[in-house]
């Protein structure tokens, strides 16, 4: 079963849908990682206006959820689209005032290569399980002078695993690939894809690294 099938099932649906959890990541050793369901379903915190803030041109939210970010940027008048694999996301995103499709970052995009700024937000460089691939692909979707910015774990790890998605009750979803990074691992990762810090920053214990392209070598003629 795929990851996209894997967010569509019912505990995560469910608790989008209640605007609650408990909701859970689960690794095949029995670790959990709970999820901030119900900040998600609020309006952008201190930490999230900090990112807003940053923000520059056309954005893009990858793996929105339930669109606070996108919705607080369309209040603003900014061009912002979300994109997410669980239609519950998606529909809450409109409902909340914000645009967004149903598409997966690895499929094609509306405005490839001509975003500004990119977001990679609550844990979301885990998507796919490999954050240096996750960074490519954006190379490809941001315009050539665009940014991203990545929400990091905030302890030092460097982690590739098979989670399921849980409610704490006996609900479970499909196992599927993710990524945990901190601030070091991400800047090493995003060296490989093609990026390097620009900023850095932590609020309420969230550290966020804002990216942009790497230069290419002046050539000396």
């Amino acid at each position: 079963m795929t990851a996209a099938t894997a967010w569509r099932t019912d505990p995560y649906t469910d608790a989008l849908r209640a605007g609650r959890g408990p909701l859970f990541l689960r690794r095949d050793d029995g670790w959990l990682l709970p999820l901030e369901v119900e900040r998600w379903c609020e309006a952008p915190d201190e930490a999230d206006r900090s990112v807003l803030e940053r923000c520059r041109g056309a954005v893009l939210d990858v793996g929105c959820g339930p669109g606070r970010l996108v919705a607080a940027l369309a209040a603003q008048g900014r061009r912002a689209l979300g994109i997410d694999i669980s239609p519950e996301a998606v529909d809450r995103t409109t409902r909340v005032g914000g645009t967004a499709l149903c598409r997966s970052v690895f499929a094609p995009l509306p405005g490839e290569g001509r975003w500004d700024t990119a977001l990679l937000i609550d844990g979301n460089i885990g998507i796919g399980g490999d954050p240096a691939a996750l960074l490519r692909r954006l190379r490809e979707a941001v315009s050539p002078a665009g940014a991203v910015i990545v929400e990091c774990a905030p302890v030092d790890v460097d982690e590739r695993c098979e989670v399921r998605v849980e409610d704490g009750r006996g609900g479970s979803g499909a196992p599927f690939p993710w990524a945990r990074v901190g601030t070091r691992a991400l800047a090493a990762h995003a060296g490989r894809a093609g990026w390097v810090v620009s900023a850095r920053w932590t609020v309420a214990g969230r550290p966020f690294l804002d990216l942009v392209p790497r230069p290419f070598p002046a050539v000396h003629r």
